[in-house]
């Protein structure tokens, strides 16, 4: 038997991830009270499916890669990773899927925790099914917060049987790794993927369908993460897709491939995109067809519902999909939702505290391969299609003596893009081993507007990969 109750709060937040969380300690920070709805972790994929996991995948195969060309150290960086051991530091690092943590932390914060599957059942109304099976209904004065994410995206393919492919979630949580697993899509989980199985023991077959690796990126990032992938032993096929798979009776996987080839592996990662989790969030009760995007404006206010109650922040939105950006709406959304309650006027000019200015001019991304990528504004083919005049300047990393300190045999590239106009820079990409570290510096550029001219004034240390900036500078002189 099931009852309902009906509780009021300010604001309702659907979905218990970062993101979700940031908008609800943004609004319970304001004085507004907050419920947040989770119907599985605390923390959402990043904590338990992606950023977390993944990272404690690929953390020891660029340590162990950097560490293997450093003169007395090679020695002893000799033989494979104990994969035991990094599975065993992947589990702690997620938590063992365990969200007592993070429940203790929205408890904390004063923030209701309720847990079950939320749906929207009007305006400012939420219908949440209990896992005790009750039924909870929400009701909020203010505001409503769809917070729920993007999941994996399987692509149209011929399949025969219980073919179990991995997706992002298996391919961070699996308990061994299989000897030979075949990674369809050349985006940035397949490509990280692809590195971090490889490097702990599986035979890795990469299918891209493009003509190279990280096609959204600038081409010699995909073509510098390629070489590394080849050295390490995967097998890198372009121009390629997978147009049927089946698991056979003996537990092979068997895809046949558009050029009419066929791969035989144990396990197939399919590393396609993503969609957005709406598909049973309720949508259809504000008029709204499940399983879309939720766009929003730049006050991540959804634009298709009137009344200016009802907001999406993260990868549900399809405005940038980064657990940091996705954070990074949560702030602006708290903020917004915090204002309007008082009543007050929003400040939504450019980079202004009520719009999510850097979703359009500044998303960070950092690839976790062998080398690094780092990615921020503007590429060169971004340029082109959006009629932007840019200076486009190189520059050869491994000349630095930063870089030959760091790795003597260093092989990477940095490039910036400078409007042509406002001589600002507007777009900026890194690869190479440690470039990571670089992309706070070229983000705060960018979003700061900072003048070329005043970049002279900003002195690299010595010996430091950063004095790439400084060469940077001088070569767009030069030239």
């Amino acid at each position: 038997m099931t009852t309902e109750n009906i509780r009021t709060y300010d604001v309702i937040v659907i979905g218990a991830g970062p993101v979700g969380e940031n908008v609800a300690e943004r609004t319970r920070a304001a004085g507004l009270s907050t419920v947040i709805v989770e119907s599985e972790l605390a923390g959402g994929e990043c904590s338990y499916w992606a950023c977390e996991p993944s990272k404690a995948l690929l953390r020891p195969a660029l340590l162990r890669a950097d560490a293997a060309h450093v003169p007395g150290l090679a020695r002893a960086v000799q033989g494979p990773l104990d994969t035991e051991a990094v599975l065993a530091h992947r589990d702690r690092m997620s938590a063992d899927w365990n969200d007592d943590g993070q429940a203790e932390w929205i408890e904390s914060v004063g923030i209701d925790l309720l847990r079950g599957h939320g749906r929207l059942a009007g305006e400012r109304e939420v219908s949440v099914e209990t896992l005790g099976g009750d039924t909870v209904r929400l009701r909020a004065r203010y505001a409503v917060a769809v917070c729920t994410g993007s999941r994996a995206a399987l692509p149209p393919l011929r399949t025969t049987g219980d073919l179990r492919p991995w997706t992002s979630r298996e391919a961070t949580s699996a308990r061994k790794a299989p000897r030979r697993l075949v990674v369809v899509g050349a985006g940035v989980v397949g490509v990280e993927m692809a590195t971090a199985w490889q490097a702990l023991g599986s035979r890795v077959t990469l299918l891209a369908r493009d003509e190279g690796l990280l096609p959204r990126m600038e081409p010699f990032a995909g073509e510098l993460v390629t070489e590394r992938l080849r050295e390490a032993g995967a097998d890198v096929r372009f121009r390629v897709s997978a147009v049927a798979a089946e698991r056979t009776p003996g537990g092979e996987v068997r895809i046949t491939l558009s050029d009419g080839a066929e791969v035989v592996a144990d396990e197939v990662l399919f590393a396609t995109g993503r969609v957005p989790r709406t598909e049973d969030v309720g949508l259809a009760a504000v008029g709204l067809a499940p399983g879309d995007w939720l766009g929003t404006d730049d006050s991540l206010t959804v634009t298709a519902v009137p009344g200016n109650w009802l907001y999406a922040a993260g990868d549900v939105n399809n405005r940038a999909l980064f657990t940091h950006q996705g954070k990074y709406q949560a702030r602006i959304a708290g903020a917004v939702i915090a204002a309007r309650a008082r009543g007050e006027a929003l400040d939504t000019g450019r980079w202004a505290r009520h719009s999510a200015t850097a979703d359009l001019d500044a998303v960070p991304g950092v690839v976790f391969t062998d080398p690094e990528v780092a990615t921020v504004g503007l590429t060169v083919r971004e340029a082109e299609r959006t009629g932007r005049a840019v200076d486009v300047v190189d520059h050869e990393i491994g000349s630095l003596a930063g870089a030959l300190q760091y790795r003597p045999d260093y092989k990477g590239r940095a490039r910036i893009l400078v409007d042509r106009e406002r001589q600002v820079v507007v777009g900026a990409t890194f690869a190479g081993p440690g470039v990571a570290e670089l992309l706070y510096s070229a983000t705060v550029a960018i979003t700061g507007e900072v003048p070329v001219d005043r970049l002279w004034h900003a002195v690299p240390a010595f010996p430091t990969i950063s004095e790439v900036w400084l060469r940077l500078l001088e070569t767009r002189r030069d030239s």
